[in-house]
C-alpha cells in the first residue's frame, strides 16, 4: 500500500480517537484535504502524507499515550510541514476542515 493510500485509510479513525487531546486538529484536517486535492503537486502531497503518516503511526519519538507530552512530537512535525507547504493549503482546504470538524 502506498503512503497516500495508507493515510487515506487510517487518518480519520486515528483523528477521531484523539481529537479532544490535540490543539492542532484543524491544521491536520486542512493538510489532509490539501493532500487529497488534485491540484496539489505530487511532491507536496508526499510531504503532507509523510507528516500525516507520522501522526497516524503508533511508533513516535514521544508515545501518544503520555499525558501532556504525547503529541508534542506530532505537533512539531505538523508545524514544520505546514511551514514548508503553506502555499498548497488553500482557503477552501481550511474552510472544509472547519466544516468537517463542526460536524464531529
Amino acid at each position: 500500500m502506498d503512503l497516500i493510500e495508507k493515510v487515506k485509510k487510517e487518518f480519520w479513525p486515528k483523528l477521531k480517537s484523539v481529537v479532544s487531546k490535540i490543539p492542532f486538529t484543524e491544521d491536520l484536517v486542512a493538510l489532509y484535504y490539501s493532500m487529497m486535492d488534485p491540484e496539489t503537486p505530487l511532491r507536496t502531497k508526499l510531504i503532507i502524507a509523510g507528516a500525516l503518516a507520522y501522526f497516524i503511526s503508533p511508533l513516535d519519538a514521544i508515545p501518544d499515550f503520555i499525558p501532556g507530552a504525547g503529541f508534542l512530537d506530532d505537533a512539531g512535525v505538523i508545524a514544520t510541514v505546514l511551514a514548508s507547504v503553506q502555499s498548497a493549503i488553500r482557503p477552501e482546504h481550511r474552510e472544509k476542515a472547519r466544516k468537517t470538524l463542526e460536524k464531529e
